[in-house]
């Protein structure tokens, strides 16, 4: 798919002006959602690489996915056409059905009633899911010695009527690539009435030359242009559809249409109302046809709507607010499961990192905690649970307390993770968790967390310990907010500075922790109290020169 250019240029205050004009409208927001946070030694090329995320979906199994795209009517004529082309049918020289076919197939596809008169459109439609057909190798052409062209059932056909996952996917997975392809050509295809006035306008053979390269550059212009609308639209659609609450996936086109226009935190001006409404215009027939394929369920817009006096260009944006059923008349669409898989391919064969929630819990704790520290596109919850599901509470804390050990740049996120999966995990975790009540890196965290628990027996810390776990507790947000000022003042308004500022920071400067001085420094940075923030700055002053 095309990189993702979006008018954005009011969203570079916080991923670096570099990235403002690559970054979706939503981008800025997903950095937050996902928690990207800042690892040291990024530079402005790394932060500007980390702006463009896709965010994890869930998808169902393959098998059900295949299932779902047997169902799709125009692919499930395909396969269809290709069962009845056995063992072999004579057809045009171009490949198409003979005309005497035409109207059997229609029946046949369920097109047509069994008697009676077949319509045109009936025949126009089994011509295409034949071509389709062809064009997936579900038939294959050929001539035979007499020079009778023939179609025969290709290699694919006998696995995708079994329902193998694989081959039912890699075909519907190419049909929707070549609907999508058609869809753009259709779009960029000039008017009637501009390509007849066109012609009229030639005056000799050269000029005719010249004005064919013209309309050809034009019309390839239109084509980009085109397939780099459809692509981010679909791209926009696979972000709130990651997001939305289960029935919440439905967008409006007007809203599809303005998150590819207007720019982020910008309200629409009356020249981005009309761009809003040609791109929806432009998106409506692209829409249509790709929902043949399963792809997206859409509700175009309303025909009618198009009933202006000659002259006027139909008003489908507006300031005036519209109840349920007229705002549905201005086109609705929703990605399906499938949509979601084939555009999430699309992604994947482009280079995106387009994650699968659920996929960093296939393997060991550490691998877990790892992968969930080191990802930005990813929705840590839903990771540590799809992780602790079905394994026995207390070896799996046992796991994940091992794994959160360590000094390195992201050992605070771990330890910070580790106690979120012993909440999900809940008391069954208890004994492992007092196994560690006495580990300088662990203790702090597990006694903490044993306390909310309900526990009564556990030991106040050392102050050293204490000491140790307000910082990492607190590098721990830090990394995981991404530098979130309002965030980090509510947690800074909660540490326990007492009456003696100076004393408190005096200790907490000699903490033996990776990230003594970095938490420091926030807090000098953001702390509301004067006297307090300077304190704090001289402590992080004196903990960057022990070193």
């Amino acid at each position: 798919m095309a990189g993702r250019r979006r008018k954005n240029t009011g969203a570079g205050a916080s991923a670096g002006e570099g990235a403002a004009e690559a970054v979706l409208p939503a981008d800025l927001e997903l950095q937050d959602l996902y928690g990207a946070f800042a690892a040291h030694g990024l530079d402005d090329e790394d932060l500007d690489d980390a702006a463009i995320l896709v965010p994890p979906v869930k998808l169902p199994a393959e098998q059900e996915l295949a299932e779902q795209a047997k169902a799709v009517p125009m692919f499930g004529y395909a396969l269809a056409l290709a069962r009845w082309a056995s063992p072999h049918r004579v057809v045009d020289e171009f490949g198409d059905l003979v005309q005497e076919d035409r109207a059997p197939v229609a029946r046949l596809l369920g097109l047509a009633p069994a008697e009676g008169e077949v319509p045109e459109e009936a025949e126009v439609e089994a011509l295409r899911a034949w071509s389709l057909a062809c064009d997936l190798d579900l038939v294959e052409l050929g001539t035979t010695k007499e020079g009778e062209h023939v179609a025969v059932p290709g290699p694919d056909l006998e696995p995708a009527e079994r329902g193998d996952a694989e081959t039912v996917l890699e075909l519907w997975l190419t049909a929707a690539g070549i609907v999508r392809e058609l869809a753009v050509e259709a779009d960029s295809l000039p008017e009637q009435d501009e390509a007849a006035e066109a012609s009229a306008d030639q005056a000799d053979q050269d000029d005719a030359d010249e004005d064919d390269e013209d309309g050809l550059s034009e019309v390839e212009e239109a084509r980009d242009a085109a397939a780099e609308l459809l692509d981010e639209a679909l791209q926009v659609l696979y972000e709130t559809t990651a997001f939305a609450d289960p029935g919440n996936e439905t967008v409006p086109l007007g809203v599809l249409a303005a998150l590819l226009v207007v720019p982020e935190g910008e309200e629409p001006s009356e020249e981005l109302l009309g761009d809003i409404t040609d791109v929806m215009v432009a998106l409506d027939p692209m829409l249509g046809d790709l929902a043949e394929l399963g792809l997206l369920e859409y509700r175009p817009i309303d025909p009618e709507l198009f009933d202006e006096e000659e002259g006027e260009e139909p008003a489908l944006v507006g300031e005036a607010p519209l109840d349920e059923e007229e705002s549905a008349r201005f086109g609705l669409v929703r990605l399906t499961p499938l949509g979601q898989y084939g555009i999430r391919q699309w992604l994947l064969e482009d280079g995106y990192d387009a994650p699968l929630v659920g996929e960093l819990a296939q393997g060991d704790a550490a691998e877990l905690l790892r992968g969930v520290c080191e990802a930005a596109n990813v929705l840590p919850e839903e990771e540590l649970r799809a992780w602790v599901a079905g394994r026995e509470p207390e070896p799996a804390a046992r796991e994940l307390l091992a794994a959160a050990r360590g000094d390195d740049a992201y050992g605070p996120l771990r330890r910070m993770l580790c106690v979120s999966a012993l909440n999900l995990l809940g008391a069954g975790a208890e004994p492992a968790a007092r196994e560690v009540l006495d580990d300088p890196e662990l203790g702090g965290a597990v006694r903490a967390w044993l306390s909310a628990l309900g526990a009564t027996d556990v030991p106040v810390p050392e102050r050293t310990m204490a000491l140790w776990t307000v910082v990492d507790t607190f590098a721990a947000q830090l990394l995981d907010s991404g530098g979130d000022a309002a965030l980090l003042r509510e947690l800074i308004t909660d540490l326990p500075v007492k009456g003696d500022p100076a004393s408190w920071f005096g200790e907490l400067w000699r903490v033996d922790h990776p990230y003594t001085a970095d938490v420091l420094e926030a807090i000098g940075e953001l702390h509301t109290d004067r006297a307090l923030a300077k304190e704090a700055r001289k402590a992080a002053f004196k903990a960057r020169s022990k070193g």
